[in-house]
């Protein structure tokens, strides 16, 4: 697949799901001229570690993002309470078709329709019905799936690995998390990629593909 001036939209439900779940993806398709949009439904003030101030998140995803190469301009931060976003679906689900009449997205990525997180499978559900009629796929966050459907895979080059493991360091509130491990980034990556003989790759779920 092409994806030169593709529109395509990233959805965090927090703050480093998005590079999480497709970094390295997120730094091939720019280089390939697609424009990116990121959006983050919640900036998890409540789980921002002592010492740090409450907006730290939203600081450190915009570092990140911009490490990847998204331009700030495409950069959507809303500010809904972590681990509460099933209350407020209706209202994330107004938010989105505003941000898909936006940007009219051909491709949008979310989490797994398998992630088990309360706000994750949310704005997953939430996503699905507000951007039916744009391709989707789910990416993985492999400690929040019981299960993962490997539909599809995107090669990804060790640099762009290697950039996603750098938009990832700026999250500094999230030191010491075992997912943030570069070599557990570069060991899922490395396992994704040998599945389709290729050296490293991000896998993701096929929810819907149009073409």
């Amino acid at each position: 697949m092409q994806f030169k001036d593709k529109k395509v939209i990233i959805l965090a439900p927090h703050t480093d799901d998005g590079e999480l779940g497709c970094g390295a993806t997120i730094a091939k398709i720019l280089e390939e001229g697609a424009q990116v949009h990121y959006v983050a439904l919640s900036t998890a003030e409540e789980s921002v570690p002592e010492g740090f101030p409450k907006n730290r998140l939203e600081i450190e995803v915009r570092e990140a993002t911009k490490k990847l190469g998204i331009p700030e301009e495409n950069l959507f931060v809303l500010q809904h309470q972590v681990r509460k976003l099933n209350y407020v679906r209706q209202e994330i689900l107004e938010s989105l078709i505003e941000i898909r009449n936006k940007v009219k997205p051909d491709m949008v990525f979310l989490p797994s329709s398998k992630d088990i997180h309360q706000d994750h499978i949310t704005v997953t559900q939430e996503g699905i019905r507000a951007f039916k009629f744009s391709t989707i796929l789910g990416y993985e966050l492999i400690w929040n799936n019981l299960s993962f459907s490997t539909d599809c895979f995107i090669r990804v080059t060790k640099e762009q690995v290697d950039k996603k493991i750098e938009a990832l360091a700026c999250y500094e509130t999230q030191d010491g998390k075992n997912y943030m491990d570069p070599d557990f980034i570069r060991s899922l990556a490395k396992i994704r990629g040998t599945q389709i003989g290729s050296d490293f790759a991000e896998a993701f779920e096929l929810i819907r593909w149009i073409i």
